[in-house]
């Protein structure tokens, strides 16, 4: 009971330095990006062809949305009568 940490010679050895703000900082943005990645991706077999589809998707609308806004009024025409 009454043993003291510091009488003992390897305590110094078990010490955990901790790194410098920077190193903390990226090693946690690194963590929690692949948290993201396994979460996104659960259950899916292949992540690359999801992330090929949801690209590809992404282009699409982007064409979609140019060819709207430069084609004019839409697809929608009002006819009076």
């Amino acid at each position: 009971m009454g043993m003291c940490l510091s009488c003992l010679g390897g305590a110094a050895d078990d010490v955990v330095v901790t790194p410098d703000p920077e190193t903390r900082r990226r090693q946690l943005a690194e963590a929690a990006e692949k948290r993201q990645k396994e979460t996104a991706y659960r259950g899916v077999k292949n992540p690359e062809a999801v992330e090929r589809k949801r690209k590809k998707q992404e282009e699409i609308e982007k064409q979609e949305m140019t060819t709207s806004v430069s084609g004019g009024g839409g697809g929608l025409k009002w006819q009076v009568g």
